[in-house]
């Protein structure tokens, strides 16, 4: 427990300030591609212990976009976490990313064949301090990956059907 309050105080505190308007970011022009191969190659070790399969799917000639890397590194691996949280051994989660051309954007899509969620929980996995009932978390994650990528100017949303697998989609717009 002592190793999860630093985390849990930061997760607050970046909440309270993106809630707030106050959150400050950092952006430069920023390789999603790049730093979506990074993050996860860095959870394939865990995803391989879990018996996980962890692919990235990318279009190629992505346009580099105003970003605070560190800040969608903290979604990325959000859903990273939750995935491989919710995906048994022989399961898949897929990393892809592509460019949308009406409206402009590049999405960010993580897919898992995990549990799922049902649909009466769906509409609130976003909202704060929200956990399923069977999520061992703080209800933190999802709604500050929610506020971090709206903070960017962006929209998350997330599809999932019971037994079946969830994704979640981040929306990143760029000037075309």
């Amino acid at each position: 427990m002592t190793q999860e309050l630093p985390r849990l105080i930061d997760d607050l505190r970046t909440l309270s300030l993106a809630e707030s308007g106050s959150l400050q970011l950092r952006k430069e022009p920023t390789d999603l591609a790049a730093l979506a191969a990074e993050v996860t190659s860095s959870f394939r070790p865990r995803a391989e212990t879990a018996g996980i399969t962890l692919n990235v799917a990318a279009d190629d000639a992505l346009p580099a976009l105003q970003l605070d890397p560190a800040r969608i590194r903290e979604v990325l691996e959000n859903l990273l976490s939750n995935s491989v949280r919710y995906t048994p051994a022989g399961g898949r989660i897929e990393v892809a990313y592509r460019r949308r051309e009406s409206p402009p954007a590049v999405i960010l899509r993580v897919s898992d064949t995990g549990s799922g969620i049902s649909p009466e929980e769906l509409p609130h996995i976003f909202d704060r301090l929200y956990r399923g009932s069977d999520s061992p978390g703080m209800g933190l994650g999802l709604a500050i990956a929610k506020d971090l990528v709206e903070a960017h100017g962006g929209h998350i949303s997330a599809e999932s059907e019971p037994g079946r697998g969830t994704a979640v989609e981040c929306a990143f717009p760029f000037a075309s």
